[in-house]
């Protein structure tokens, strides 16, 4: 089937995070990059926001030596560009472009697009001005860059990511028709929005009306740009097909074709450095729930966490939370069990106490914590925040009194720092903590794709997610269409507006059964968890980009030869 698509000859792609890492899209595109740079060999560019003054990005390597006749066109035209490589597997070439100058332009811009594409820039707010001078700025550069190298023999694709990118792929679609424009929404504005508002999302999507639902929540202008890319672009895309419905129903837009979102399994560490690794990964996690609970804990206790964003009800931590205080009285529970809540708070300084006592411990060598030891006080945290009466994880935990007493088998840990390696307690990556669990569990109300657990089935970590995640669905799909059991390596919850409830006791019922396995019956949890992830590697998906790239070079030849 794929033999008959129109290939292109060049795929410009844009993105708020080529080389910016705060979130999913980050992964989506830099994971992907390696795939496409083997197909495209330096013909696909990224296009991201230069806004590195004082630090560098430490995920480019700038190489001025790289179109160097047009870095000194662009800057001729008023274009400040900094050229160089993505430093992610494959290290795909990027442009990194600085916006700020459009800021005086910012009402010219807005008047234009009011008159061509009726977009509602008028209540624009927060992030929406600077995402929008990036993605005209990265317009200005795909045009200085095709006039100065391509034409229009060439088949050419602008790729934009999200609403913030959505206003360059007008600009390309109006100034330049005979490039193909894709959008890809990786959630709604609008559906987050509705979702983060605590208003039920799918029972009532039906119902729903997107710019109503706009103007009720202040989200006018992103959810404009938004719908008005959709309509516009060529090829308009998703990354799911829970976020396809959402797309239909919100943006009145049904999308062309769902780009799920795949993996790039290079850097998941193979045989003997595996298990070293998850050896590394236990000892240091036991040994940061020790010093903070004063405790013992052996290699024998089941570690569990959750990570991702901290949206507390969007994510599923709120239900984490409930479950792990429903374990806390669960009679079939089997082993004692340490859960780690790993999402970024406003966290102030790691805990001196904390640091002073895993010190003390690493240096008087290997010998166990006594049981004598007492916890720390506030032994539920592992960093100060700026927040701590306030904050949601430890509100809940104060309210259920789930204090990490010494004679509960269940123990709940916030980690509320990013895990880059310097965090001052773990100190290691999230990649080389994640494959030290035994169970994640991701019980997402709001989640378009869901890459943390995806993330843990590829390092063998069997997952519980829901089927409000479009992971969970692909996961169903994979199975024939029946619910994903934890035998399976990934244990599907049915997910509804109202149904919380019932997710926590099927958390709760999971890590409990999880908890009586015999090794054997762990190690085939586990071969099943990694032959999931397997079915999701770029290599499976690139298939449906390519797909999208077809539509839309199809209608960008029709457009030009009328």
């Amino acid at each position: 089937m794929g033999k008959d698509y129109l290939r292109p000859d060049y795929i410009f792609e844009s993105s708020w995070e080529v080389c910016n890492k705060v979130g999913g899209i980050y992964t989506v595109l830099s994971t992907r990059a390696k795939t496409l740079q083997e197909e495209m060999k330096d013909r696909i560019l990224f296009i991201g926001p230069d806004f590195w003054k004082q630090e560098e990005s430490p995920y480019f390597k700038e190489d001025k030596s790289l179109f160097a006749e047009w870095q000194w066109e662009a800057k001729e035209q008023g274009l400040k560009v900094r050229v160089g490589r993505w430093t992610v597997p494959g290290e795909p070439i990027a442009i990194l472009v600085d916006f700020n100058p459009f800021f005086e332009q910012k009402n010219e811009i807005y008047g234009w697009l009011w008159e061509n594409y009726g977009v509602d820039s008028l209540h624009a707010y927060g992030d929406y001005d600077e995402a929008s001078m990036f993605s005209y700025a990265a317009g200005l550069v795909v045009e200085s860059y095709y006039n100065h190298y391509l034409n229009k023999g060439q088949r050419v694709i602008y790729h934009a990511n999200e609403w913030m990118c959505g206003l360059g792929a007008l600009y390309i679609k109006s100034h330049l028709p005979q490039i193909g424009t894709v959008f890809t929404t990786h959630a709604t504005s609008i559906g987050r929005s509705i979702a983060g508002n605590q208003k039920p999302l799918y029972d009532y999507l039906f119902a729903y009306n997107g710019d109503q639902m706009a103007g009720e929540l202040n989200m006018q202008s992103k959810h404009s740009i938004e719908k008005q890319t959709a309509h516009h672009v060529d090829c308009f895309t998703t990354v799911s097909d829970i976020t396809a419905n959402e797309c239909k129903e919100l943006l009145d837009k049904p999308v062309d074709v769902v780009l799920p979102n795949g993996f790039d399994n290079s850097f998941v560490p193979k045989g003997a450095v595996f298990n070293s690794k998850r050896k590394a990964a236990r000892k240091r996690l036991l040994e940061v729930a020790n010093a903070l609970l004063g405790e013992s804990l052996d290699d024998n206790t089941l570690i569990v966490s959750t990570s991702g964003r901290y949206e507390f009800r969007n994510k599923g931590i709120d239900v984490f939370v409930e479950a792990m205080n429903r374990l806390l009285r669960d009679r079939e529970l089997k082993k004692k069990v340490v859960a780690f809540i790993e999402v970024p708070g406003w966290v102030g300084e790691p805990r001196k106490d904390l640091q002073e006592r895993l010190e003390k411990w690493r240096n008087g060598g290997n010998e166990k914590m006594s049981n004598s030891q007492s916890p720390l006080e506030v032994p539920q945290v592992t960093h100060w925040l700026h927040n701590m009466s306030h904050d949601n994880v430890l509100s809940m935990m104060k309210y259920y009194d789930m204090h990490n007493r010494k004679d509960e088998k269940v123990k709940v840990i916030f980690l509320p720092c990013y895990l880059d390696g310097k965090d001052g307690i773990v100190n290691m990556t999230y990649y080389d903590i994640v494959l030290g669990n035994d169970l994640c569990v991701y019980p997402s109300y709001y989640e378009p794709w869901g890459y943390t657990p995806l993330e843990a089935v590829a390092f063998k970590v069997p997952c519980i997610t829901t089927d409000l995640a479009g992971f969970g669905l692909w996961a169903n799909s994979e199975f024939g269409g029946r619910y994903g059991e934890i035998e399976d390596g990934v244990k599907v919850i049915h997910r509804t507006d109202y149904n919380y409830s019932e997710v926590a006791d099927a958390i709760k019922d999971t890590v409990a059964k999880f908890s009586a396995m015999s090794q054997k019956e762990v190690d085939e949890c586990r071969k099943a968890a990694d032959k999931l992830s397997k079915k999701a590697l770029w290599s499976e998906f690139i298939k449906f980009y390519h797909e999208a790239y077809d539509i839309a070079l199809r209608k960008a030849q029709e457009r030009c030869s009328n």
